[in-house]
C-alpha cells in the first residue's frame, strides 16, 4: 500500500466501510482488525471517527449518489462507493479542512488502485463541498420494520430515540475503587488536561465530554480506569443494592468482554465470581480484562452454554451449589446502543427478534434453576424492545411461581413493566434495561 500523506487513513476507512455495508461484517470487529497497522495514535482516532460519521449519515450520502451518478455503481464498486462516504462524512458532519480532505481521498483512490477512478471521487467531493449533501429524514437509517416496533413501543419517545441514536456518545469511565477513589482520578484527569464529570447516582463514574485514547488515561494499563459506559455500571448497583455478604457465590451466564464481572469484583473482591460465554475466544477478553484489573483471583472463568442447562440436573460447568446472585446480561437487538454500534441498524433483521426472545426465555428459565431461595437474579439488556424487555420479563413472572419482582428507583429510568427502561441518552447513557427477581 503506498503511503502518500494522508491517503492510508482515508483507504483504510475505505475499507473498514466496504467490509461493513457490502459484506456485513462487524464494525468493532473490522476496526480492531484494521487500526493497529496504523502507528500513528491520531490516524487511528481518524479512521474510526470517519467510520462512525459515514455510517451515521449513510442515508444522506447514498442520496447524493442516486442524485449526481449518472450510472449506478455496480457490486465491483463496493470498495469506490466506501471511499465516497469517507469523503462525505470528512467534509459533513465531521467538517476536515476541505481541501485537505479532498485530496487525502482522491490520494487514496491511487492507495487503493483505483487511480482510473480520482476524477470521479474528485467531483463528487468538490460538488458535495459546494452544495452539501442533500437532507433525509432522521431515522432514515432505521429499517422499515424497525421503525414500526419502535414507534409502537415508544410513540411519545420515537423522535428523541432517533436523534439520541445518532448522536456521538460520551466516554464514561470506571474508576477501580480498588485502586483509588473517584475524586482522587477526577484530580489525575484534570492534571492530564482532561476535563471530567462525576454523576452523583454513579458511585464509580466519570464522563468525558470529549473522547480520549485510552493511552491518554492515567493508570490505564495498571487497571486505574476501565471504560464502561453510566447505564453498564448501572447494573452493580441494581444487582446488589445492599453491602453484599461477604463470599457470595455469584454467576455472570454472559460474561463477555468481562467489564460488569470486574465492576462487581471491583466492588466485592470477596465474591466467588464464575463468568461463563458460550464463545472461548470472547471468553479470553473476560481473562484479559479481570487480569489488567487485578480482580482475575477471585473469579472462575467457563466456556459454557448458560441456556443449554436441562432442568434439575448440574451442567459441566456447574458444581450443582446454588448462586446467590445472578446477572443476566442477556444477547439482544442492541437497539439501545446504536450510538456506539451504528451498523446494528444495516445487520439486524425482524427475523432476529423471534430468536433472541426464545433465547433470553431459555436463559432466564436456565438461570433460575441455579439459584439459592432468596437469592436475586438481575436481567439486563441494551435494547429498547419491549418484546426483549417488559414482556420478556412479564412472561418469565407469568410461567414462575416463585419469582417476584423487586422495584428499582428511577436511577435505572422509567418504569416499564416490571422493571426500568432507561432510553438512549438519558443522563448522557446508553439504551438500558434492567429487571430485578428475587426467588422465593
Amino acid at each position: 500500500m503506498n503511503d502518500d500523506k494522508g491517503a492510508r487513513p482515508r483507504a483504510i476507512a475505505a475499507q473498514v466501510l466496504d467490509a461493513v455495508l457490502h459484506r456485513g461484517r462487524s464494525l468493532k470487529a473490522e476496526l480492531a482488525q484494521a487500526l493497529p497497522a496504523l502507528a500513528d495514535v491520531r490516524d487511528r482516532a481518524l479512521v474510526e471517527a470517519i467510520c462512525f460519521a459515514a455510517l451515521r449519515q449513510q442515508a444522506r450520502a447514498d442520496a447524493a449518489l442516486r442524485a449526481w451518478v449518472p450510472r449506478p455503481l455496480g457490486k465491483r464498486d463496493g470498495e469506490l462507493r466506501a471511499l465516497l462516504h469517507v469523503g462525505f462524512a470528512q467534509l459533513d458532519p465531521l467538517g476536515l479542512p476541505p481541501h485537505a480532505a479532498v485530496d487525502a481521498t482522491v490520494g487514496a483512490a491511487r492507495v487503493l488502485g483505483r487511480a482510473h477512478q480520482r476524477g470521479m471521487v474528485n467531483a463528487l467531493l468538490r460538488r458535495a463541498q459546494r452544495e452539501g449533501l442533500p437532507a433525509a429524514p432522521a431515522d432514515a437509517a432505521w429499517p422499515a420494520w424497525l421503525r414500526e416496533r419502535l414507534r409502537a413501543d415508544w410513540p411519545d419517545d420515537y423522535d428523541a430515540i432517533v436523534a439520541a441514536s445518532a448522536a456521538p456518545a460520551p466516554m464514561w469511565l470506571r474508576v477501580n475503587r480498588l485502586h483509588g477513589s473517584r475524586d482522587d482520578y477526577a484530580a489525575r484527569l484534570r492534571e492530564a488536561g482532561i476535563a471530567a464529570t462525576a454523576d452523583d447516582a454513579l458511585a464509580d463514574a466519570l464522563r468525558l465530554d470529549e473522547p480520549v485514547a485510552v493511552a491518554a488515561l492515567p493508570g490505564f494499563d495498571r487497571g486505574d480506569v476501565s471504560v464502561q459506559d453510566g447505564s453498564a455500571q448501572a447494573v452493580a448497583d441494581a444487582l446488589a443494592p445492599d453491602a453484599p455478604a461477604s463470599g457470595r457465590r455469584v454467576l455472570d451466564a454472559c460474561a463477555a468482554p468481562g467489564g460488569k464481572a470486574a465492576h462487581l469484583l471491583e466492588r466485592d473482591p470477596s465474591l466467588q465470581l464464575t463468568a461463563l460465554d458460550v464463545d472461548p475466544k470472547r471468553l479470553e477478553r473476560v481473562r484479559d480484562t479481570l487480569a489488567r484489573l487485578g480482580v482475575g483471583e477471585g473469579a472462575t472463568l467457563r466456556a459454557a452454554d448458560a441456556a443449554a442447562l436441562a432442568a434439575d440436573a448440574p451442567g459441566a460447568w456447574w458444581d450443582g451449589v446454588p448462586f446467590d446472585a445472578v446477572l443476566l446480561d442477556a444477547p439482544c437487538s442492541a437497539t439501545g446502543i446504536v450510538r456506539r454500534q451504528p451498523d446494528v441498524l444495516l445487520h439486524r433483521r425482524a427475523a432476529d427478534l423471534g430468536a433472541l426472545s426464545a433465547l433470553q426465555a431459555r436463559l432466564l428459565d436456565a438461570a433460575w434453576r441455579v439459584l439459592a431461595p432468596g437469592g436475586t437474579l438481575l436481567y439486563a439488556t441494551c435494547s429498547v424492545l419491549h418484546a426483549e424487555n417488559a414482556a420478556q420479563v412479564d412472561a418469565f413472572l407469568a410461567r414462575t411461581a416463585d419469582a417476584v419482582a423487586e422495584p428499582l428507583d428511577d436511577r435505572f429510568g422509567r418504569v416499564s413493566g416490571a422493571g426500568r427502561q432507561r432510553l438512549p441518552g438519558e443522563r448522557g447513557m446508553d439504551g438500558f434495561f434492567y429487571a430485578r427477581l428475587r426467588k422465593r
